[in-house]
């Protein structure tokens, strides 16, 4: 994580527990820090703490979601687990009343590690002892992810370099090294890869014939036929 620059732009000064280490404002006067991801544009556009909150909270939840599908993978249909939604939903609750409450992203970081460790526990145990012919498609997801993860730490940890770095290159050759943007397109593709992963593993347990085809021969996604009875 960058620290604070005092360079202002269309949203005013920041007030968000964060700024990271793309420039401020570099590209246009009306997006702070020009990044992809949708889910996380208004927080990086504005640097506002209202809107690193809708950045950083849905994270927590999408990924409850994500573990109680993966949890749930194995049951009958039309079923609800109330114990683990209740868990999962009071695990949102706590998280959500206690970051507002600390405001300390590490604590945010904490807690969203914690549930992406057991979506790969999980995840583990079913190209293990379930169905191990999905090691491909589970660790090539989680080994795009740990990618994004790595380089994300590289740009807060390296950030003053690859800033003069930046300075001294083309723009086109600078952009490449702005790696908290990748981390957004990396776990994105990990996110979306790990999403199949879990389609996979539920259709095939309802005895679906699930198959990963490519578009275009380049993006993947699950196509699947039911068992024919005989």
């Amino acid at each position: 994580m960058a620290p604070t620059v005092d360079r202002k732009g269309y949203w005013g000064p920041t007030t968000s527990t964060l700024d990271w280490c793309e420039e401020n404002y570099a590209v246009t006067w009306y997006i702070a820090e020009f990044l992809v991801g949708m889910g996380s544009w208004c927080f990086h556009m504005t640097l506002k703490y209202e809107m690193q909150l809708l950045d950083e909270l849905p994270m927590i939840y999408s990924c409850c979601i994500f573990v109680y599908c993966m949890f749930e993978c194995f049951k009958i249909k039309n079923s609800v687990n109330y114990h683990l939604l209740f868990t999962l939903v009071l695990f949102s609750l706590i998280v959500t009343t206690v970051y507002l409450k600390v405001k300390e992203p590490v604590f945010h970081q904490v807690m969203y590690g914690m549930l992406v460790f057991t979506l790969v526990l999980r995840s583990i145990y079913i190209v293990t002892w379930v169905y191990p012919w999905l090691r491909g498609l589970g660790y090539t997801s989680l080994g795009i992810f740990l990618l994004g993860f790595f380089l994300w730490n590289i740009d807060n940890i390296f950030c003053d370099s690859l800033r003069n770095l930046r300075k001294k290159l083309p723009p086109i050759i600078g952009v490449t090294t702005q790696f908290h943007a990748w981390w957004h397109i990396l776990t994105g593709l990990g996110s979306y890869l790990h999403i199949l992963f879990s389609l996979y593993t539920r259709t095939l347990y309802l005895k679906y014939r699930p198959k990963v085809k490519f578009l275009f021969g380049i993006w993947p996604v699950i196509l699947f036929e039911h068992l024919r009875k005989h």
